[in-house]
């Protein structure tokens, strides 16, 4: 989903991150669902400008995520 490009190593990385921030997630099951969405909507606009600001990012990047997150959140399969 992501425009960023993955290494073979970055994969591996991002199922074992997608794991752990399952568990985590998990934990804040007395949270209701509407709340966890805005909370993690929140952290990620976050990242994404500390990635922006960092110059990890660059505002095409951005928008090219924003667009493909936009998709994905629409997309009814």
């Amino acid at each position: 989903m992501p425009p960023l490009q993955l290494s073979d190593a970055d994969h591996a990385l991002l199922e074992e991150c997608i794991d752990e921030l399952d568990a985590a997630v998990e934990k804040l099951e007395r949270f209701p669902e509407e709340v966890l969405l805005q909370t993690l909507a929140a952290h990620l606009a976050g990242l994404t400008h500390a990635l922006a600001d960092g110059g990890r990012m660059t505002q095409d990047e951005v928008a090219e995520f924003s667009a493909v997150l936009a998709m994905e959140l629409t997309r009814r399969d």
